[in-house]
């Protein structure tokens, strides 16, 4: 479990396609020597597991499953990328519930300065955007957010210089793709409501 809120960017060092895997070697100082050999780790939003360790670098794998969902079969040498360990039980929560879970990618339609801060609409898939609310939250790029408006097929975040200065947002441009991750607290109350509403509103 994560929080969104983005401890270091990383540089990935090494992405190698292997036995059906993505593998990817990230450099990051303070991050690598936090984890050790199976930790958790978000990359860009994508929970991952730690394959090996050392004080200045790591290494994880990413499925087929995890390249089909999320953006990280883009991944290239050199590429930076959002980092945050996984959290602890005894941790603020600086941005919410953060499962690493991808739901989906989230593309930039546009974008606005907004004296220091950064207006941003981004398209979804529709089985998303449902979840999505004004004034909640979701993730994007590991980054928790709140959501300004949320539309039939879109939706909008704005962006403090704080979030631009520390996180890869500041690099979006139109057409941008992003790791998406829904308030996993919507799936629940979605599917709650459906069982509810098949037994005739009757607790079962």
């Amino acid at each position: 479990m994560f929080t969104g809120i983005v401890v270091e960017q990383g540089r990935v060092s090494k992405a190698k396609n292997a036995r059906g895997l993505l593998e990817l070697e990230i450099e990051s100082p303070h991050v690598a020597r936090g984890l050790e050999k199976g930790d958790s780790v978000a990359v860009n939003g994508v929970c991952l597991t730690a394959t090996s360790t050392g004080r200045r670098k790591f290494e994880v794998e990413a499925m087929s499953e995890t390249l089909q969902k999320s953006t990280l079969a883009s991944l290239k040498r050199g590429a930076t990328v959002n980092l945050e360990l996984a959290a602890r039980l005894h941790d603020r929560i600086g941005g919410h519930l953060v499962q690493g879970h991808v739901d989906g990618v989230a593309r930039v339609l546009r974008m606005e300065d907004d004296g220091g801060a950064r207006r941003v609409w981004l398209e979804a898939p529709d089985n998303l955007v449902r979840y999505l609310v004004p004034k909640g939250s979701v993730t994007l790029d590991g980054v928790s957010l709140t959501v300004v408006e949320a539309g039939k097929s879109s939706f909008e975040v704005a962006l403090i210089p704080h979030t631009l200065g520390v996180t890869t947002l500041s690099d979006l441009s139109i057409g941008s793709e992003m790791n998406l991750e829904v308030d996993v607290i919507a799936k629940y109350v979605e599917r709650l409501g459906a069982a509810w509403s098949r037994n005739g509103g009757r607790a079962w």
